[in-house]
């Protein structure tokens, strides 16, 4: 086909790979906002969202949080944040 009539063929789909699955969901107040920080398994950070979304309250439903974020575990990925920031964390552990 020639000078532009008809319709092009539509791009081979190419198949990626997926991002891994967030693990962990951590509530934290950050100089008097609160915020809300998903973390892959390794602790890699992945989003970063205002804690008041309606997302928040649908991927929290039926969950206990853990209070504070204070581990060895978490000093790389909440470094940024101060001592009392992170004792007043709230942890949740996403179903995967």
């Amino acid at each position: 086909m020639g000078q532009g009539f008809g319709r092009e063929l539509p791009v081979p789909h190419a198949q990626a790979s997926h991002r891994e699955i967030s693990r962990y969901l951590v509530v934290i107040p950050s100089g008097g906002v609160t915020t809300a920080r998903l973390f892959l398994e390794s602790r890699e950070q992945v989003a970063d969202m205002d804690a008041g979304t309606e997302e928040l309250v649908s991927m929290t439903a039926g969950l206990v949080p853990t209070r504070g974020a204070e581990g060895p575990e978490w000093d790389l990925a909440l470094g940024g944040h101060s001592a009392s920031e992170r004792a007043a964390a709230e942890v949740y552990t996403l179903k995967i």
